[in-house]
């Protein structure tokens, strides 16, 4: 069973198929994207840990390949595994690191980023609508946050503007998207990979602050690795 909601899910799924393994997934959100899920998928909440203990019944080990953000699916999916005996693995992206030469910074959620933040600042943020009620204490002057599905749901703050757009994105479209919002500042989940990197390129080269936020910590006792070579040699040796 893989717990998917990374890009690594699908080629972890496909590899595991050739390899000759049985693979189901689970997803918490439909698969989009130009590679959508190539393997068998359930799609459903996971807010009910007896709901997810049946869907794993049937397997013998469980592979974590969820988004680094969701938190939910990856402590319901090892409570699951765990009271059903089964082996339980989590990919993880190695994240981005800071660099040293540039104005960025750490902070473990979005609402510990506010106090980051310059007063009168032009902030776009790519971490996601949930993260709006820890943005209640923004200090900036306007709060641009990026969403990739239209919708005409309207913002809980009047200093918050939507920015929609498709995916990918490249370090161009970015470059320029920052400069005619005259964005000085990026808020932006720590997701590492190169999917998501360009906007922190076009940041850096317009010498904007970035601020990362840190990864959910993991359940106690789970086995991590951060190489996609590494998951699927844990899968071989079941």
């Amino acid at each position: 069973m893989i717990l998917a909601g990374s890009a690594e899910a699908r080629h972890l799924g496909e590899a595991a198929q050739k390899a000759g393994v049985a693979v189901r997934a689970l997803v918490s959100e439909q698969p989009r994207g130009a590679s959508p899920m190539p393997i068998p998928y359930t799609l459903m909440p996971f807010d009910d840990v007896d709901v997810v203990i049946a869907q794993m019944r049937d397997c013998d080990a469980v592979l974590d390949a969820s988004h680094g953000f969701d938190a939910t699916m990856t402590r319901v999916g090892f409570d699951a595994a765990q009271r059903l005996g089964l082996p339980f693995l989590s990919y993880v992206r190695p994240a981005w690191p800071l660099p040293a030469d540039a104005h960025w910074c750490a902070a473990p959620n979005v609402a510990a980023a506010m106090p980051m933040i310059p007063p009168g600042a032009r902030v776009f943020s790519a971490t996601g609508w949930a993260s709006l009620p820890e943005c209640a204490a923004f200090p900036g002057a306007r709060l641009m946050l990026r969403q990739t599905h239209v919708h005409p749901r309207t913002p809980p703050f009047d200093f918050v503007d939507l920015i929609f757009g498709d995916p990918p994105f490249t370090v161009a479209s970015e470059t320029a998207l920052f400069r005619d919002l005259r964005a000085d500042t990026l808020i932006c989940r720590n997701l590492g990979g190169q999917a998501s990197r360009p906007k922190l390129d076009a940041a850096r080269a317009l010498e904007m602050k970035v601020i990362l936020i840190d990864r959910p910590i993991l359940p106690q006792d789970v086995e991590v690795v951060h190489c996609i070579d590494a998951a699927l040699a844990w899968v071989a040796a079941l």
